[in-house]
């Protein structure tokens, strides 16, 4: 038995939630998987897992030595890129983590031109609207979107995305402007499920109250995309990131309402794990993604003057 390899397959084995799936995962027999878990147990003297036909869980003494494997595996990991040049020369696999509409948006142009420059770098992009853990992916650097709120992550703001209410003009004919935020609750809405957008949240800019809007979606999505395109179909207003919605805005086919209730933009960081000695691949990706997402984004995050237009027809 490789003690290394066994670590390995138990640590994967946990975060997978089963012997199946982790074996799936690493492409190996489970009979495989199974006898390494079972040797392990059986070097260190103790239980470490205790098994289902569904589901496994860890004894308490595997607790602790699970949380030291990956303290192990990852000082192993650590050591085989220094020696492979990571630390002395750009070179190997970067792991970026990033929302899946800012990756299309946004970040892919920026990664797109930084391994132009470093043609010995290799970029996975994980792309995923939930924040991924950076250690339990073996993530290197993540774009995060919204308020942050793991204190231990190195974070740089890179900007920030207003959320703005749209609608088409066609909706605006029928249905007239809504006045308020309030008269959103007897209009028809298209509602984009999203923890930095739901429920839909509004600022009087005059007074600086918050209302919160316990809206009824005539159409419920999962993707800023089939909000915009349903808006556009004029099926209902939707509140959206105002980078989502920028090129149907200037094709004229959707409009802003209601930006006197805009909330603050939300802001966009980059965040990475506090390393004493950081990879050269990773500063430099650093160095070259601030600046570059700064300027991507530097038009979505200033809220303009309120726009005086007469009321819809």
């Amino acid at each position: 038995m490789d003690r290394l390899e066994a670590m390995a397959m138990l640590v994967s084995a946990v975060e997978e939630g089963s012997l199946s799936a982790a074996a799936r995962k690493l492409r190996i027999p489970v009979t495989t998987l199974t006898r390494n878990v079972n040797d392990l147990e059986a070097l260190v003297g103790t239980k470490l897992l205790v098994r289902s036909t569904r589901k496994l869980r860890l004894t308490e003494a595997g607790s602790g030595y699970v949380e030291s494997a990956k303290q192990i595996l990852e000082q192993v990991d650590e050591q085989q890129r220094r020696a492979a040049g990571e630390f002395t020369a750009p070179r190997g696999e970067l792991v970026v983590t990033t929302p899946v509409q800012v990756a299309r948006l946004r970040v892919l142009p920026v990664i797109d031109q930084f391994l132009a420059l470093y043609p010995e770098i290799r970029i996975r992009l994980l792309q995923s609207d939930r924040n991924v853990d950076l250690i339990d992916s073996h993530a290197d650097v993540a774009v995060r979107v919204g308020r942050l709120r793991d204190s231990s992550l190195v974070a740089t703001r890179v900007g920030s995305l207003r959320v703005v209410t749209v609608a088409s003009k066609e909706l605006l004919r029928r249905q007239g402007e809504p006045a308020s935020p309030e008269g959103l609750r007897s209009y028809p809405c298209v509602v984009f499920d999203s923890p930095n957008l739901s429920p839909w949240r509004f600022r009087n800019r005059d007074t600086g109250e918050i209302s919160t809007i316990a809206e009824v979606p005539r159409l419920l999505v999962s993707s800023p995309d089939a909000a915009v395109d349903a808006a556009i179909d004029s099926i209902g207003a939707t509140v959206v990131l105002e980078h989502d919605a920028d090129a149907a805005i200037k094709a004229g086919k959707l409009t802003y309402i209601l930006q006197e209730y805009e909330v603050e933009p939300i802001p966009v960081h980059i965040v990475h794990l506090t390393r004493n000695n950081m990879p050269l691949k990773l500063r430099r990706f650093i160095d070259f993604a601030v600046p570059g997402l700064r300027e991507a984004l530097a038009e979505f995050g200033r809220v303009p003057p309120i726009e005086q237009r007469p009321p819809a027809a």
